[in-house]
Order: C-alpha cells, then structure tokens, then sequence
C-alpha cells in the first residue's frame, strides 16, 4: 500500500494511491479527484499537475 500526499487550500490529504478513480477539472485552478468508495477531494492545482504528482508519487522508491 502507497500513500502519496494531495494538496488542497484547506489541508493536505494522504491517500492510498491504488484509491485514486479518477479526475476532474473543477473551478479556480483546482482538480476533483475521486476516490474509490467515497466522496471526491478537492485538491489545488490543475488536472495535469495532479495527474504527473499522483505518477511521480506512486512510482517513487521508498
């Protein structure tokens, strides 16, 4: 299980990176990202900078 971090204006989530569903552009430079068996989060940055971070975190060493 991988955990990679998504900014948002309100505060940072943690999220397994296997949940992630998909994505949606949303107003005011934000992305939606749905996750699997709940409710989206709405994280800052555009739906390609979200999508490249969610890649880099994912595929990351640890």
């Amino acid at each position: 299980m991988k955990f990679i971090e998504l900014k948002s204006r309100g505060g940072n989530y943690l999220v397994v990176a296997e949940n992630v569903a998909w994505l949606r552009d949303y107003e005011n430079g934000q992305t939606q990202v749905g996750m699997v068996g709940g409710a989206p989060l709405l994280v800052a940055g555009t739906i390609e900078d979200i999508a490249a971070s969610i890649l880099a975190q994912a595929n990351a060493v640890s």
